[in-house]
């Protein structure tokens, strides 16, 4: 069997330690400085369920990378309405649905059909499950088109139809309009329609999204998804009147089972005092949010690494963007060669042999130091254990939760800053403004 092919519930039950729901919405963590694993840990199998998430964050990148998305919908600053909007519960896939995503509850359709979403700030479209899909997951609630009084679907030679990627108008023009998206490992085709988008009380009308008809592969999150990338069709330009383009999140401990965490919409109500660094924009990759690290620290010591593997270049693809649907920090090859023996050199402890794709683990107790990712504009993001160490469910081996990418081709030289490294971080997109914001804030519960 292939990594890749490792169901994802067997990752759980091996890599994850069961935690137990609670109501409160914030917990303060304890900020511990050291790793004490217990003996006993189910190596091998722990080692090839980390294997697989990293396989599959991999399959990711790349997809995201190639998806070949629209350009950007105009640049002019909008003109939010002026109130605050409701936060938007969102929690880790992981517990819930078994997909590394974090996840919202939406409702689709007059009257709303609920479904639980998975929020992607790297994609564009958005999509869900509809009824009579084949290779969708049967034992998951799917949208049923027929029961909403408000749905329709969008025809080819409409402009929405030339924003998908690959349309497909066999039929000619005013008929529904088709397309195929690659999502990770898995490829579908689905039917362009709008209906009532609702996040929490946030609603949108005559939303466009896909209808999956056809899905090949098990990538795809069960219950859709609704892309915030910054592309024609992603939930940030259809809804750039309402709520400005602007949005943030606090994703919660990977662990949580809970709704904890918070996706807040528009400007208003977002962190006053939060550190904020240029966004940039690649012309080649536009809906993803590219930013300029420049350096990385481990400890207090400034890691030496070439200022050409940071550097944002659009035409070579080098630069780092911010992903929460990957899990696991990737760096370009020289980057995480110096960070990795950086850290190995700061720990001082021999290292045990590699495990699940990582290759600086430990089986005893070490002291660990902090990482700190370095941003133009004078901000600095520092990790504390939680994000930077991930442990087997027994607690036996620890490893630095971070990898390199891969050694050559176009992604080469992309450094990927993921989910795990931005757990109890409020994160700030602030496109209208060209910004990307940090600020440490706790929603893990």
């Amino acid at each position: 069997m292939s990594l890749l092919a490792l169901p994802l519930l067997a990752f759980l039950s091996i890599f994850l330690t069961p935690t137990t729901a609670v109501s409160s919405s914030t917990l303060q963590l304890a900020r511990s400085h050291s790793v004490t694993p217990n003996a006993g840990a189910p190596l091998s199998a722990w080692a090839a369920s980390v294997a697989a998430q990293s396989a599959a964050d991999t399959a990711r990148i790349v997809s995201m990378l190639t998806s070949g998305a629209g350009p950007l919908t105009t640049r002019a600053k909008p003109k939010p309405k002026n109130r605050a909007n409701p936060p938007v519960p969102i929690a880790p896939g992981r517990q819930i649905l078994s997909i590394p995503n974090y996840i919202a509850r939406a409702g689709l359709g007059t009257p709303a059909q609920t479904l639980l979403v998975a929020i992607d700030p790297s994609n564009d479209a958005a999509w869900v499950p509809c009824s009579a899909c084949a290779g969708c997951a049967a034992s998951s609630p799917s949208f049923s088109p027929t029961q909403s009084s408000t749905y329709r679907t969008v025809p080819c030679g409409s402009p929405q139809c030339a924003q998908v990627p690959s349309p497909s108008c066999p039929a000619g023009v005013g008929s529904s309009c088709g397309f195929n998206l690659t999502y990770a490992a898995s490829t579908f085709q689905a039917v362009l329609g709008q209906d009532s988008l609702a996040l929490e009380n946030n609603v949108v009308v005559s939303y466009t999204f896909g209808c999956l008809r056809v899905v090949s592969g098990n990538s795809v999150p069960p219950q859709g998804l609704i892309g915030f990338g910054r592309g024609p069709l992603s939930f940030l330009s259809q809804t750039k009147d309402t709520y400005g383009s602007v949005f943030s999140y606090c994703l919660p401990n990977y662990r949580s089972s809970n709704f904890s965490g918070t996706l807040k919409l528009g400007p208003i109500g977002q962190p006053k005092r939060i550190k904020t660094t240029p966004l940039l924009y690649n012309p080649h990759r536009p809906s993803l949010y590219y930013v300029n690290m420049i350096g990385i620290r481990v400890g207090s010591k400034v890691v030496q690494v070439p200022q050409s593997a940071l550097a944002f270049n659009p035409v070579t693809g080098s630069g780092t963007i911010i992903d929460a649907g990957t899990m696991f920090t990737r760096l370009a090859a020289p980057v995480y060669a110096a960070v990795r023996d950086a850290f190995r050199d700061r720990v001082r402890t021999p290292v045990a042999p590699p495990l699940g794709g990582f290759d600086t683990c430990y089986n005893v107790t070490v002291s660990v130091p902090t990482v700190t990712f370095m941003f133009a504009g004078a901000v600095a993001v520092t990790l504390p254990e939680e994000n930077v160490m991930i442990h087997s469910s027994s607690g036996g081996v620890a490893c630095l939760a971070m990898a390199a990418g891969p050694s050559d081709g176009v992604n080469a030289a992309l450094n990927v800053l993921a989910s795990m490294q931005q757990q109890n971080q409020r994160v700030l997109f602030d496109v209208a403004n060209g910004r990307v914001g940090f600020s440490r804030e706790l929603c893990t519960a």
